[in-house]
């Protein structure tokens, strides 16, 4: 692997030295060849033909960010129809973020070897399939494992397609519009998440089936993009490593399953922690092998890059809050400020508006400045978004706290897309697709962690905020400590309030909303400790694509 690209302070750094070369290069290659090289991407595409292929990786992805968060608003209908078990119908997300977890790394590194064109084509059309197929459970006793398995089909197939998609996105622009680009592309798509609540809230009204069969018209859209677009399809033999593969994936999925089921495990629980030591005994031998390998699975050597190192940390840590706010803000929208959720969806659309506008500013800043401006910042105006968003949520009121809401979608904006494009610009373009891998595991590991921690919070705050409402009111304590666990797993069941005094329905939403400001300025928190992080780690500049060693390479095999 050649070293990944340095992160010069500025733009004039290292350029006396490599002038003659440089000059050597251009008298003997074509102009428009050497523009390639110099962008670091090769022969630069057409502006026209570059859109399309945004186009059409953007809406290969969405399917994949739409996913996060609609199926949680229709589980509750979906566990009704179908007559699901409360382990069955968790396992319905569940199932879907384990194997997108656990094979992520490996997609990323299948897409380098075996062409990335053809492996987003591969996810798109096995993700509609197993959609369909979820849209078709049947009733029964085979509906519960029926949409379990097709949930984790979708997680497998979304883990081949994300990678290669960022890896085209990245390979198709030139390394001073890459910042853009790829605002546009996370803007988008990462909105989308967003966008999952309402579009379920409508599409439940008609029939859960439906937010499956969503993705079918998505997806043909995506294929007729693609086969217009024609995107980088560069393959690059090499022999997999499968012994990395099952290493990787045993520890992801272990460590996962285990932060997953600790909600119905518990913390106490040995199976919660033996599944999350032996996961990390695996990553520990994941990272012994691959040292070692000649041709291994991820190459590790890019963490020596410091940038690198921080800005996956970054998005580990950023991720702690983003998918998990979607699921909290959803439900203290449904039962503390009494919305159905399909107005719950439009609760969170202002998030939405946050981070797109955003996303787009935070790419420009990247391809001027580099990415630690806008991390930074957004690390800063997210810790101050939901810390003041949470100081809100006791107020009952939505139109209160909609700029706050913004704000804190802002902040995340600001960070995605660039701390993910500032991290793969800095790897050879032979591996686009293999740090995403890496990129993209530890945020899936971050929002797994989130959802596992804060909902663990979320659960012990309610059997002592909710349990007090109630037993104010004279319900039985044990009955009382029931319903308060139900507020945080079962939303359905905690709206159900017809035929209860105002007061008590009241000061139940109000002590709920206690319970979720305690998550929201958790949050806060860690985008604090973000900040700290990037303010102190990232290196400032921008990321200059390495000109001598494209000409070293050119002289080799001249």
């Amino acid at each position: 692997m050649s070293p990944a690209p340095a992160c010069v302070p500025a733009p004039a750094a290292g350029a006396a030295w490599a002038r003659p070369t440089l000059a050597w290069w251009r008298a003997r290659v074509p102009r428009r060849i050497f523009r390639g090289v110099s962008s670091g991407i090769g022969p630069s595409r057409g502006a026209a033909n570059k859109e399309l292929v945004l186009a059409a990786m953007v809406f290969a992805v969405a399917m994949t960010f739409i996913d996060q968060t609609i199926v949680a608003i229709a589980i509750p209908n979906i566990q009704k129809v179908l007559s699901l078990s409360a382990t069955g119908s968790q396992w319905v997300i569940n199932g879907y973020l384990l194997a997108l977890s656990a094979l992520f790394a490996f997609g990323g590194r299948l897409a380098d070897v075996r062409g990335r064109r053809q492996m987003v084509t591969v996810g798109v059309v096995g993700f509609a399939v197993a959609s369909a197929c979820c849209g078709l459970t049947p009733k029964g006793s085979i509906a519960e494992a029926w949409i379990i398995a097709f949930r984790v089909l979708q997680g497998a197939t979304a883990a081949l397609m994300f990678p290669a998609a960022v890896g085209i996105v990245v390979a198709s622009f030139p390394l001073r519009e890459r910042g853009r680009a790829m605002a546009i592309f996370f803007g988008i798509s990462g909105g989308l998440t967003a966008i999952g609540p309402i579009a379920g809230g409508f599409l439940t009204q008609w029939t859960w089936r439906a937010i499956f069969w969503i993705n079918i018209p998505v997806a043909i859209i995506a294929l007729v993009l693609i086969w217009k677009s024609r995107p980088d399809d560069e393959r690059r033999p090499a022999s997999l490593d499968y012994r990395g593969t099952i290493l990787i994936t045993g520890a992801m999925g272990l460590i996962v399953l285990g932060l997953e089921q600790s909600s119905v495990w518990g913390w106490g629980s040995a199976a919660t922690w033996i599944s999350i030591v032996a996961g990390v005994a695996l990553v520990a031998a994941f990272v012994a092998w691959e040292l070692r390998t000649p041709e291994p699975l991820l190459r590790l050597a890019i963490f020596r890059d410091r940038g690198f190192a921080v800005e996956t940390g970054v998005l580990g840590l950023m991720s702690v809050v983003f998918v998990p706010f979607f699921f909290f803000a959803s439900v203290y929208a449904q039962v503390s400020l009494g919305k159905n959720s399909s107005q719950a969806g439009e609760y969170l659309l202002w998030f939405f508006v946050g981070f797109v506008i955003a996303a787009q500013i935070g790419g420009r800043i990247l391809d001027r400045r580099g990415a630690k401006p806008a991390v930074v910042m957004g690390g800063a105006l997210g810790a101050v978004g939901f810390y003041l968003l949470a100081g809100k949520l006791t107020n009952l009121s939505s139109g209160a706290q909609s700029f706050y809401v913004a704000l804190s979608g802002g902040g995340l904006g600001l960070m995605l897309g660039t701390a993910s494009t500032d991290a793969v610009n800095r790897a050879p373009s032979t591996s686009y697709s293999e740090v995403t891998g890496i990129t993209q595991t530890a945020r899936n590991f971050g929002a797994s962690l989130g959802l596992a921690v804060l909902g663990a919070i979320l659960v012990s705050q309610n059997k002592t905020n909710v349990t007090n409402a109630l037993t104010n009111h004279g319900v039985p304590h044990g009955v009382a400590n029931r319903i308060g666990n139900s507020f945080a797993t079962n939303v359905g069941g905690a709206r159900s309030s017809s035929g209860q005094p105002h007061a008590l329905v009241h000061d139940v939403q109000l002590a709920f909303a206690h319970s979720t400001q305690t998550v929201f300025y958790i949050m806060a928190g860690v985008m604090a400790a973000t900040f700290i992080v990037a303010i102190r780690g990232l290196p400032g500049g921008r990321v200059e694509p390495q000109e001598a060693q494209a000409v070293a390479a050119a002289e080799t095999h001249s």
